[in-house]
């Protein structure tokens, strides 16, 4: 693999994994390959295709190295293989590229996408990226039919497939006459036949997978990630893998950041909330925030206390999203809540997405449980038993604040199964023309200097808002100077 920060060109061994349908069997695959190479030497760049944090923590912990987000939504093709680039840069260093490899995992099915024509879908992915995909079935209780699925995904576009990995095979006998069929009819390399397990190696929960302990590794995590590896490398044909990922082609390589990063030591100080509350960030966004000057310190809900004040106390602070319900119990008269409460009162730069929204509402409601929050947001939350906002986001800024000037369009992505129970919407400033939000297509409620969304952006595509935030961070730091 080569590629320094202005070549044009980047040669990186890659892979999508893909399936008809989501349960199909791609997560398995994609962890339990990326840990066996692991474990065997290779240096795994892993990739999750589509906004899901959780996913790719659980692709990082497999890989050992960060995962990437690549979404069609948010970036078109040359950002998405710029994307690419960008992780292989930052991530491997001269003495890793010989056995570096991409692992991309998709979501959904292969052709599933936006509309009818499949926009954003994991085979424009594929395409966009020139890797060669692999299509994971689940094959309980059908034998010949596989052979005609994986006709229809062969003709339906135009896609360089790698093979088929058959999942949940129920014998020998079965696994034999699956292969033998799709021999017959068409010319898919079966790579493997996943053996039907007794249970799943990784427990599910509403958003997908488990999520770990925040995004640290647990011990049966660990556990069952090297099951996964010992499972794929005694079914699957990696060394047939490896090669097909080898064959791929070279991509175009181009800067991710299209400016310069900043690099001046009197930077403003930005905190970021990283627990088991909140973690859900894409490590661009914070990179964002470091190329625009800001220096990060991670902090916790749970901390004993922040630096508030004196030489590098806080500027401003982002809260991501995450699973502040999994914690009410211990977030309930939680001195940090006190903190953001009186630092917004004061119009201190507080950035929240989602489960920080949550943080600085009124209250939480979960079952008969309320919950006091920080009380920044004239605003009462509800967890409900179902996804209240779930998928992709669009809408315009209405009003000029702080964050974002009026007019501005955001693309973003929502997964919430809370609701607001009350909001004021004459402080609302995000108009939705696709998503939930905060309800009645609206999202963005700014207080002083305070926004909070259901709305996660993704900095890459969204080039005004780690500059904003590390502003309004700077005109903070001045204002305490002055004080």
């Amino acid at each position: 693999m080569s590629c320094n920060e202005t070549s044009t060109r980047l040669h990186l061994p890659r892979v999508v994994i893909s399936s008809t349908c989501g349960g199909g069997g791609k997560t398995l695959l994609s962890l339990g390959l990326a840990r066996f190479l692991r474990n065997r030497g290779w240096n795994v760049l892993p990739f999750k295709k589509g906004p899901d944090y959780i996913d790719a923590a659980w692709l990082t912990q497999a890989a050992g190295r960060q995962s990437s987000n690549l979404d069609p939504y948010f970036l078109d093709g040359d950002g998405l293989r710029a994307q690419m680039a960008h992780a292989a840069r930052k991530l491997l260093d001269l003495s890793e590229m010989d056995r570096a490899l991409g692992i991309v995992e998709g979501n959904r099915g292969l052709y599933d996408g936006l509309d009818v024509e499949g926009s954003c879908s994991t085979a424009a992915l594929a395409r966009e990226l020139k890797a060669p995909v692999i299509v994971t079935i689940n094959v309980t209780k059908m034998t010949r039919t596989t052979a005609a699925l994986l006709q229809g995904l062969q003709n339906f576009e135009s896609v360089t497939f790698a093979g088929v990995v058959l999942n949940c095979t129920g014998s020998p006998r079965h696994a034999s006459y699956l292969r033998a069929s799709i021999e017959h009819y068409t010319d898919f390399k079966v790579l493997g036949e996943l053996p039907r397990l007794a249970h799943n190696p990784l427990p599910e929960r509403h958003m997908g997978i488990a999520s770990l302990k925040g995004d640290d590794l647990s011990d049966s995590a660990q556990e069952g990630l090297e099951a996964m590896a010992a499972y794929v490398g005694a079914h699957v044909d990696v060394q047939a893998i490896v090669r097909s990922a080898s064959a791929a082609p070279d991509l175009d390589c181009e800067p991710l950041w299209k400016d310069e990063a900043k690099r001046t030591g009197d930077g403003p100080v930005i905190g970021y909330v990283r627990d088991r509350c909140l973690w859900f960030y894409y490590h661009e966004n914070l990179e964002a925030l470091e190329r625009a000057g800001a220096r990060l310190v991670r902090l916790s809900l749970f901390d004993d206390s922040w630096p508030l004040e004196g030489e590098g106390s806080l500027d401003a602070i982002y809260l991501g999203g995450g699973f502040p319900e999994d914690s009410l119990n211990r977030l309930a008269n939680n001195p940090r809540l006190k903190d953001l409460a009186d630092l917004a009162a004061k119009g201190f730069p507080i950035y929240a997405e989602c489960g920080g929204l949550m943080i600085l509402a009124r209250s939480v409601r979960r079952k008969d449980q309320v919950t006091a929050m920080a009380g920044v947001l004239p605003l009462d939350i509800e967890i409900g038993p179902r996804p209240c906002g779930l998928g992709y986001v669009q809408g315009e800024i209405v009003r000029d604040n702080p964050f974002y000037a009026k007019g501005t369009v955001l693309f973003g992505h929502e997964f919430h199964y809370s609701r607001a129970l009350s909001c004021e919407k004459s402080l609302t400033h995000l108009a939705l023309t696709r998503g939930t939000g905060l309800g009645d297509n609206l999202d963005g409620l700014v207080v002083n200097n305070t926004w909070a969304s259901y709305t996660h952006i993704f900095a890459p595509s969204q080039g005004s808002w780690a500059p904003t935030l590390c502003r309004l961070a700077m005109e903070w730091k001045r204002r305490k100077a002055l004080a």
